[in-house]
């Protein structure tokens, strides 16, 4: 089974990871967010193509579930010293990727390449694509402090502005990267992994492309792909990240209901934890009610089957 997957943050990269350890690599490919990109301390930071580089490769922190196992942030610490912005913190061997991507970047290649490129040095076999080689941003519109780009937003100020909305700035102009639309295309399966919908799926869908290629012509009509998401929030929170909080404030009630809405013309399929299994009788599409958090990684890798098996009862 080819299957493409869409990713951003830990919960995406911890399924990917799962996927990772049941299909030949040459039959998974990941599709990264690139929204949260920017640039720091004259750097080209990509947190969510890092976050599932290092999961990948067995490298990353499972404590933060960002960043490097065991780096030490002794650059970071003279930043500070020196009084620079050390807001967001760059450990020492994660710096290694960001001063190389840089370097490549500078010299005109595009981010696909490098993101090719600095994956297979860390050993990661599956194919890890960028949604676009062009500067996608995004930006959170906040109650208190007007519009901000999600890295300020997300670490600078700990997500506690209240949200009133979301602008992916250069979207409408941006190109998917190279092979995107083909491995979407070809894939038999595409999963929405459980990441948050606001800041790490819809950057992906606001490239255009991407979202039609989840629907196909035939016999002149259009119809869905075989598309599956896995719910982020359990029991009304999230595990990690602001995805509830910002449902919360947006005016909609944060459940597996709200993540099924957000998808809901996208679908085919649908994924819930069980403790949400009370949730089923309003769901009208085909429904997974499974154990969906995942602490290690034999529950990645079950979660990742229990969604494959599903994808083939369907």
């Amino acid at each position: 089974m080819r299957v493409t997957a869409l990713a951003g943050g830990v919960g995406g990269a911890k399924l990917v990871d799962g996927l990772a350890q049941i299909l030949p690599p040459q039959d998974l490919t990941i599709i990264v967010n690139t929204g949260d990109d920017f640039q720091h301390l004259g750097l080209e930071i990509s947190p969510d193509i890092d976050t599932v580089c290092y999961t990948l490769a067995g490298l990353a922190n499972p404590l933060s579930g960002w960043g490097r196992e065991n780096d030490t942030f002794m650059v970071m610490a003279g930043i500070q010293r020196l009084g620079g912005p050390a807001w967001f913190r760059l450990g020492d061997q994660d710096l290694a990727t960001h001063l190389e991507r840089t370097r490549r970047l500078r010299s005109g290649e595009p981010l696909s390449q490098v993101t090719r490129d600095l994956a297979s040095s860390l050993g990661v076999r599956s194919r890890l694509l960028p949604m676009s080689n062009d500067p996608v941003r995004t930006m959170v519109r906040t109650e208190e402090l007007g519009e901000i780009p999600f890295q300020e937003y997300f670490v600078l100020h700990r997500c506690e502005p209240r949200v009133q909305g979301f602008r992916f700035a250069g979207a409408d102009t941006a190109r998917p990267a190279p092979g995107v639309l083909k491995v979407m295309e070809e894939a038999d399966l595409i999963v929405i992994c459980p990441s948050n919908p606001w800041v790490s799926i819809d950057p992906i869908l606001a490239v255009p492309g991407i979202r039609a290629s989840l629907e196909y012509l035939y016999s002149g009509k259009l119809h869905k792909k075989l598309v599956i998401a896995i719910s982020p929030i359990i029991a009304g929170k999230t595990i990690k990240g602001p995805a509830a909080k910002m449902y919360a404030e947006l005016g909609i009630q944060p459940s597996a209901l709200a993540i099924l809405a957000h998808y809901s013309s996208l679908l085919t399929g649908f994924v819930i934890d069980r403790v949400d299994g009370k949730l089923a009788p309003e769901v009208r599409i085909p429904l997974l009610i499974t154990n969906t958090l995942m602490n290690s990684r034999i529950d990645r890798r079950q979660l990742a089957q229990d969604v494959l098996d599903f994808a083939g009862r369907i």
